[in-house]
């Protein structure tokens, strides 16, 4: 019997099984891949909080269905706090749903502006709206992509990033458009605009051939400070250093290039410094390091969180003058203040939960965050920090079908490390059950407690343990942890994985002979890379995984990211990276593997996968590929997300269950 032929229509195997066995010995029915994922569309989803200078309203982008109930649209609500009624600000007519996000209020709280598709043609343009009510006055009448505005601090102009002339979304995980003529001729240039609010006069601030990624007004709305990089977006945010750009003449100063990568530049309130978030990053905006700050007019950067046992991946100044940050605590997400004279940390907040937007006032003290954890699906609510109230209860009827969330904590070579487990819906005594570890990508990333989605709500849905460790490499135990995988991928944070995994079968009833493996990206790579080492994982899913990191690095669109990570390129240092390749070690398989690949893919190309597959193959190891048309990094595509995870259950099924 094949495996798809083994998942059944509407009732499940174990379902099949339970009817077939006494009362008293039937496990519970679980709800087929379909059931899941249609609990999971239920969910109302949140693109960004935030709230109003004096804290008093609070706006939010949700997410909403299109005629066809796909969850593709966005709407923006305002709500006064704390019992006031939700009313929706849009630039449309007649309640039809468009792409409409990024609202930001004016430094007066009586405006707000925004994105909106509404004038049609997908093409998204800045409007702005009274936060008392009233129609949107549309500002821009542009071509191309818009992205991250933000008001000039006397609330005269608003600034924003531009992409003229882009009918594609910048980043790395979109789809790439195939390449044609001469490679490399054109590149797309994000620059800094600024919009005149009482004319709409859009003007272009930053040079040409200067990739800007993020950015801040000066106090005194004289100058931006902004994150770029010279040339590809897609491929230099690594090598990206820290500016200052006058607005009015666009003069353009470099006054920090940092040893490794920054993220969220914020002008302190007297304008004489800039902080930002540095350290080991592996994708642009998956921010995380330590709080530097440096000199507006230039000088030696200065560590303002040395030796921080969490990762920073947010902060803002308060006019107070000290920081405040968001932060991964071994697993948790906390909220902290910082000194940045005396170094002075203190912990105002951290849960097993997360925050997957926040916003600070202007005060410092009203908050407003998107909230939720690996139980509860997400809601807007505002309130003092640490003591939010719900806002809204748009998901009020969602129950997860699967079971509770844990923090697990292990030693292994001197680290401590943590990961979350999520248990089956019922777990019976006297029962043992399958696993699935689950990688994240990055590896600068973490496995945080928030709702799960995708395969993390499917497996343990459908009566699986999922582990999701963070080895060395992740967040949320500090630099010195991110950095521990420096010139050493797959070998030490494969060591860590593993002695979680015994973590885990030592605190839950998991059966340590039907453990499985999987991931996406940096994910679907270890994936192939546990296979090549061990014969402990008895089936695998490996998601645009790395195969060969000396054929990748010559493939891939975004290679200045390896530097940082191996020490040199592939060309000065050929072994280093045959060291950590799968394909090193590919006659060492003989877990039955799957392999899924998006066919444009610039973060991993596709040439990985066919070269994994092959070898398995040729081999004769259980294997398939699939590929999927049109995606890119990120499958984006309803149909086939619904497909992966199909495919995925019905392989785990036949080789653990």
């Amino acid at each position: 019997m094949t495996s798809r032929a083994r998942r059944l229509t509407g009732v499940s195997a174990a379902l099949m099984l339970a009817l077939a066995l006494p009362a008293a010995a039937a496990p519970p029915a679980r709800p087929s891949t379909g059931q899941v994922l249609q609990l999971l569309d239920r969910v109302h989803s949140f693109a960004r909080v935030a709230i109003a200078p004096d804290g008093r309203q609070v706006a939010w982008v949700q997410r909403v269905r299109d005629q066809r109930g796909h969850e593709s649209l966005s709407a923006i609500y305002v709500e006064t706090l704390p019992d006031g009624t939700p009313r929706r600000v849009t630039a449309g007519t007649g309640g039809q749903a468009y792409h409409e996000g990024s609202v930001v209020w004016a430094p007066d709280g009586r405006q707000l502006a925004f994105l909106s598709d509404a004038a049609g043609g997908h093409q998204l343009q800045v409007y702005v709206a009274l936060a008392s009510g009233g129609p949107a006055r549309r500002l821009t009448h542009v071509t191309g992509q818009l992205a991250r505005p933000r008001w000039a601090p006397d609330g005269r102009a608003i600034a924003l990033l531009f992409t003229k002339g882009s009918a594609q979304a910048t980043g790395a995980l979109v789809a790439y458009k195939p390449d044609s003529g001469v490679v490399g001729e054109r590149i797309d240039e994000q620059r800094l605009a600024v919009v005149d609010l009482r004319t709409g006069q859009l003007r272009q601030v930053s040079p040409k051939n200067l990739y800007v990624y993020e950015y801040d007004w000066s106090p005194d709305g004289r100058r931006f400070a902004a994150e770029a990089a010279v040339g590809s977006g897609t491929d230099n945010y690594w090598i990206a250093q820290l500016y200052t750009i006058d607005v009015a003449s666009g003069e353009t100063r470099s006054i920090w290039k940092p040893p490794l990568q920054i993220g969220n530049p914020r002008w302190s309130p007297d304008g004489r410094t800039i902080a930002v978030i540095h350290g080991l990053m592996s994708d642009q905006g998956a921010t995380g390091g330590d709080i530097y700050a440096v000199p507006a007019g230039g000088g030696p950067a200065r560590n303002l969180t040395p030796g921080m046992k969490a990762t920073a991946n947010w902060f803002v100044w308060r006019s107070s003058g000290d920081i405040l940050m968001a932060e991964d605590v071994d697993g948790d997400r906390g909220l902290a203040t910082l000194d940045p004279a005396s170094g002075k940390m203190t912990s105002l907040w951290t849960g097993p939960a997360l925050l997957s937007s926040f916003s600070v006032a202007r005060t410092g003290t009203m908050s407003a965050a998107v909230h939720q954890s690996i139980e509860q699906p997400p809601e807007v609510e505002a309130g003092p920090i640490g003591a939010w109230q719900p806002v809204t209860h748009v998901n009020d009827r969602i129950h997860p079908l699967w079971g509770k969330g844990r923090s697990i904590r292990w030693m292994n070579d001197g680290f401590h490390v943590q990961g979350w487990l999520i248990a089956p819906r019922e777990v019976q005594p006297g029962r043992r059950y399958p696993m699935v570890v689950s990688v994240h990508g990055g590896p600068s990333s973490a496995n945080r407690p928030g709702w799960p989605v995708r395969w993390n709500a499917v497996l343990p849905s459908e009566g699986y343990f999922v582990f999701l460790p963070n080895p060395r490499g992740s967040y949320g135990q500090g630099e010195a942890f991110t950095r521990a995988n420096v010139k050493d991928f797959g070998y030490g944070d494969l060591r860590d994985i593993l002695t979680g995994v015994d973590a885990v079968v030592k605190a839950a009833p998991v059966d340590p002979a039907r453990v499985g493996i999987m991931g996406w990206s940096y994910g679907g790579y270890m994936t192939m890379w546990a296979v090549t080492q061990t014969h402990r994982f008895k089936a695998a899913v490996a998601g645009a995984g790395v195969a060969n990191w000396q054929s990748y690095y010559g493939e891939n669109r975004i290679d200045q990211w390896m530097i940082p990570f191996f020490g040199a390129s592939v060309y000065d240092d050929p072994a280093i990276y045959a060291r950590s390749s799968p394909i090193t070690f590919i006659r060492n398989v003989r877990t039955p593997t799957l392999v899924l690949h998006g066919d444009r893919d610039s973060e991993v190309p596709t040439p990985q996968g066919y070269e994994f597959w092959h070898a398995l193959k040729t081999l004769g190891v259980p294997t398939e590929l699939v590929i999927y048309r049109g995606e890119g990094h990120a499958i984006v595509k309803r149909k086939d997300q619904r497909d992966i995870e199909e495919r995925l259950v019905a392989w785990f099924d036949h080789y653990l269950q």
